[in-house]
């Protein structure tokens, strides 16, 4: 399906504002959804009234090109169609962010790894959700739709630096260098954690808990 679920949307959206990027590459694009949203809350919000004057570079990958629409085209600056791992590979542009909203577990374990440490050669950050709970799936005649692989806290955590933002669907990590960031702003004061990442406003003691993996 080129979709996901819409239960961890709020907590991706805010980490993306938060990370403010100038440069995004979005693998996996799907429906085309997170592309949509970044180009939203990272450009339209500053008053601009043209939609085709982007300030912010924002690229895709999509293996299965019977997903492409028009949307995409409008919203990403550049389409990679083709395998990640091989579109990965041939890159030779740098981002702020690269996306992997329920992607990974589309790879067996050894490929997903692979391809984890070839986003961290090319993006200053790389944001990662992929279900808590393991579940078969294929659909849309697509054979990359197929789930090869189930990714944990321990997994994710071989990765340095790293940081994991509570979700009760999905587990959702981010590496890279801004991970510090993320969880300063989650261990300052409540005021400061309403306003920057409202996703997490909860009672405070939550919060001590919030990155005992992070390291």
């Amino acid at each position: 399906m080129p979709t996901s679920h819409r239960r961890q949307l709020n907590e991706i959206v805010e980490l993306i504002i938060l990370l403010n990027p100038q440069s995004i590459l979005d693998v996996g694009v799907g429906f085309g959804k997170y592309g949509v949203l970044a180009r939203e809350y990272l450009e339209l919000l500053d008053g601009r009234k043209q939609y085709h004057d982007w300030q912010r570079r924002i690229e895709g990958v999509e293996a299965f090109a019977g997903y492409i629409t028009p949307l995409h085209h409008f919203i990403y600056d550049h389409l990679y169609i083709g395998d990640a791992a091989e579109v990965l590979a041939d890159l030779t542009s740098s981002y702020d962010l690269i996306l992997m909203i329920d992607v990974i577990e589309h790879f067996t374990p050894e490929r997903g790894a692979a391809v984890l440490q070839a986003c961290l050669q090319i993006g200053r950050n790389v944001l990662i959700s992929t279900p808590k709970q393991f579940f078969n799936q294929e659909g849309f005649d697509n054979p990359y739709e197929q789930h090869r692989s189930h990714w944990q806290q321990t997994d994710l955590a071989a990765f340095s630096p790293h940081c994991f933002i509570p979700n009760d669907f999905s587990l959702i990590c981010l590496l890279g260098s801004d991970t510090t960031l993320v969880r300063q702003t989650i261990r300052h004061p409540r005021r400061r954690i309403s306003q920057s990442l409202p996703f997490l406003k909860r009672p405070y003691h939550t919060m001590k808990k919030l990155f005992l993996y992070s390291r």
